[in-house]
């Protein structure tokens, strides 16, 4: 979308003239909102760095508005089946997925003033924050673009209940005039006060998170070249952190590179601190800290990043700091998770139950079986995502199973740490389920000082 003339000059003032009709007033919103359209971020792109890498990578660029036709009838192919007139979603990842637009994408997940409603037969209107028209204009795909009523007590306090009858005569009008006499609809997240009100109004109420998972379930070509950029970029950004991998470093100033990393290269967040050395390695689950990291130490990492497109590259490596010899006990620890990986990846096959799955997987040795980590593989897309798989032996009655099918990408994980020991390791790749089996996505190397015999 091209920048408007004349109307916007770097020394233009606040406003150059009074309006004299409301003609005027209607061309200058227009003009203003053409122009912040068209310095979006995602229009502006990532930028040279992350365009280069990708050139040396071989990745080509994905074809955007393909891909989200391609999730919009993902979502209303659920909706068909599921006999649903539209879902209403306010989870911003599940907000990326239907429109390819974002909003304080960090900040509006606890604070609900952005939402958007997918009609099965009908439009995609997206309720906004405060004079945010503009960061969906790029998308192509949303119809509508209407101000958000936000019912979260930080606006509405004790008069909640007058804003959410609002709020929900608004949703009602929609399900009436798209719905085609259906009035059940799926909401992803919604608060008691909400879920009565339309109820009150004749709105039936369903879960959105099936809806939501399953559509994001099967990867699109465009969303796979999308997430393998991103994992180019957070690659990138893992080979700066361990660069700046030194004796005396902290383990926050070592966490600190990799989002500097992303960020550099239109990533958008990470999602977790999951950063430790030495002693802090085991148990795992410690996030990182002003420690300071020290010759010899093992340094592990999960790095939860949501990337350029806003994909997840969810890799996890360890790494040996320093210059000192690794111990045995190091290297030991090093084998088994890189073994538990490998063989496991391997059974990643299309067709592949995730009962038996579980069940063929190679688990940690006796004295680290009880430090295991909670899952074995995992989905992953714009976030972690449907399915998870526990460990056969933590497999219960209400453990959902599947099957495993081509275009879905699920990550594998390993951490070995012995009951009581002093250190541990993580590892943990990315994979894509192919027609005639898997391909690993991820592509950072291994410790070659901890794998050596």
């Amino acid at each position: 979308m091209d920048t408007p003339k004349g109307k916007f000059g770097r020394h233009r003032k606040i406003m150059p003239f009074e309006p004299n009709s409301s003609g005027d007033l209607e061309a200058l919103r227009r003009q203003s909102r053409e122009k912040a359209a068209g310095l979006n971020q995602h229009v502006l792109g990532y930028g040279a760095l992350a365009e280069s890498e990708w050139a040396a990578a071989g990745i080509a660029a994905p074809d955007l508005p393909a891909m989200r036709r391609y999730r919009l009838e993902r979502i209303r192919a659920e909706l068909r089946k599921r006999d649903l007139a539209g879902v209403l979603l306010y989870d911003p990842v599940n907000i990326r997925y239907a429109t390819d637009s974002t909003n304080m994408q960090l900040w509006v997940a606890h604070n609900p003033t952005r939402h958007c409603f997918v009609a099965t037969d009908g439009p995609v209107v997206l309720f906004d924050y405060f004079s945010c028209e503009h960061l969906s204009d790029h998308s192509g795909v949303v119809d509508e673009v209407r101000p958000a009523v936000s019912w979260m007590y930080l606006y509405s306090g004790e008069l909640t209940d007058k804003k959410v009858r609002r709020w929900a005569s608004g949703i009602a009008e929609l399900v009436r005039e798209h719905g085609g006499g259906n009035r059940r609809i799926a909401i992803d997240h919604i608060n008691p006060e909400g879920f009565a009100e339309l109820k009150r109004l004749g709105v039936e109420v369903h879960g959105g998170e099936a809806v939501m998972e399953n559509a994001r379930l099967i990867k699109s070509p465009d969303e796979l070249l999308a997430m393998r950029r991103s994992i180019v970029a957070c690659e990138a950004a893992m080979r700066e952190m361990q660069t700046a991998l030194k004796p005396g470093i902290s383990e926050n100033e070592l966490w600190a590179e990799l989002h500097r990393g992303n960020i550099a290269r239109g990533g958008e967040w990470i999602e977790t601190r999951l950063l430790s050395s030495g002693p802090r390695t085991n148990p795992w689950f410690q996030e990182c800290s002003s420690r300071v990291i020290e010759n010899g130490d093992l340094v592990a990492f999960d790095t939860d990043l949501i990337g350029p497109y806003g994909f997840c590259a969810d890799l996890s490596r360890t790494w040996l700091c320093g210059d000192k010899r690794p111990t045995n006990e190091q290297r030991d620890l090093y084998r088994i998770a890189a073994e538990q990986i490998a063989y496991n990846l391997d059974l990643m096959q299309p067709g592949v139950s995730f009962r038996d799955l579980s069940e063929r997987s190679k688990v940690p040795p006796a004295d680290c079986f009880p430090t295991r980590y909670g899952v074995l593989y995992h989905g992953v897309g714009l976030a972690d995502e449907y399915p998870t798989l526990p460990h056969a032996s933590d497999w219960t009655d209400d453990t959902p199973d599947g099957t495993l099918e081509p275009g879905m990408v699920l990550c594998v994980e390993s951490y070995i740490g012995r009951l009581g020991g002093h250190e541990g390791v993580k590892i943990e790749e990315q994979v894509l389920i192919t027609d005639t089996g898997n391909e690993q996505l991820s592509t950072y190397p291994l410790e070659q000082a901890l794998l050596a015999g």
